[in-house]
């Protein structure tokens, strides 16, 4: 047997917690009829009141919710060998984690809702392999390329400012370590390169880094956070966790999206697209099937897997027809005439 859902095992916790419930309701019952009756409460008490219809429903409830809980786990058995050709592209999310993504002109700030909408993006994936990289004053692989999504939302979660120990912002030197380091070069195609940035850059020269993805067929894709016009102060916070901004020689700095250089660097790649979300909302969900899901993708993998038959039917039947024997079966018996 096969269980797709395995997680949903733990909702069996609840058995436990519903049977100590029902047996503190039967005891209570007891409780009651034996203050009425006194000791002689089981002489005196007809058969039908002393509650064994109702310990007969709490095992039929307390079953049925068992083989619900094992009818989500989707259960599966009778396997299949099948061969399955899988395709799909290379997709690069680059994600700037400078202190000026912690702005909080997007809320909370612009960091975290980048890395909610990425989360989103990753629920349309279709076969395609995704990586990770971190960079600010320099640039860290967190995830390479992999279909293991949960390991990469995993990476994705624990992303925070202090990932790259080194401040600034050099877009440029991000864009040539994605290709030396994560990108192949077996396919001059089917790559995607996903840039998050509010665009700042300290002399890392990013549009010719542009250019030079764009000659090794790597599209870029660029989403724009933050504000064209009015600056955003940088929120910090100390150990105590005292708020304060930013400073420097006593003036505040504020951060402020450089869209212009942004949209040169994407005119260079073969169909760069560049998203300017400003303070809006990110919808990487809708980018992904707009120009990834539909694009060309190449044969990743050809390889023989197992399909399973699931049989989750069965113990969702099994937990109605229990369910509704419960339902009808009234709680207590008819009490005997006598003759």
């Amino acid at each position: 047997m096969h269980l797709q859902k395995i997680e949903m095992l733990h909702l069996l916790w609840l058995v436990p917690v519903l049977a100590a419930l029902l047996w503190y309701a039967a005891r209570r019952r007891r409780t009651a009829l034996r203050l009425l009756l006194g000791s002689r409460w089981k002489e005196q008490t007809p058969e039908f009141l002393r509650g064994t219809r109702r310990a007969w429903k709490a095992a039929a409830f307390l079953l049925a919710l068992i083989l619900l809980v094992a009818a989500l786990t989707r259960p599966a058995w009778n396997p299949v060998e099948t061969m399955v050709d899988r395709q799909g592209r290379d997709v690069v999310f680059l994600l700037d984690v400078s202190r000026s993504m912690l702005a909080e002109d997007l809320a909370p700030n612009r960091l975290e809702r980048a890395k909610l909408a990425i989360r989103d993006c990753i629920e349309f994936l279709e076969g395609d392999r995704v990586g990770l990289i971190a960079f600010a004053g320099s640039s860290v692989v967190q995830c390479p390329l992999t279909v293991d999504y949960g390991f990469f939302r995993m990476m994705l979660d624990g992303m925070t400012v202090d990932n790259v120990t080194r401040g600034g912002t050099m877009i440029g030197d991000a864009l040539r370590k994605t290709v030396a380091e994560v990108f192949d070069d077996q396919e001059r195609a089917f790559k995607d390169l996903v840039l998050i940035t509010d665009g700042e850059d300290h002399e890392s020269f990013p549009v010719e880094a542009a250019k030079s993805v764009g000659e090794r067929g790597i599209r870029l894709i660029a989403i724009g956070l933050g504000d064209e016009e009015k600056g955003q102060p940088i929120p910090i916070t100390d150990a105590q966790g005292n708020k304060s901004f930013l400073a420097h020689e006593g003036q505040v700095v504020k951060t402020r999206l450089d869209g212009s250089q942004l949209r040169e660097m994407v005119k260079t790649t073969p169909g760069g697209k560049y998203f300017n979300v400003a303070t809006g909302s990110i919808d990487l969900g809708t980018v992904y099937q707009q120009l990834i899901a539909g694009a060309q993708k190449r044969s990743l993998q050809e390889q023989e897997i197992q399909k399973y038959e699931e049989k989750f039917q069965i113990f969702l039947a099994a937990a109605f027809a229990l369910l509704i024997a419960e339902g009808i079966t009234p709680d207590k018996g008819r009490q005997k005439k006598n003759a």
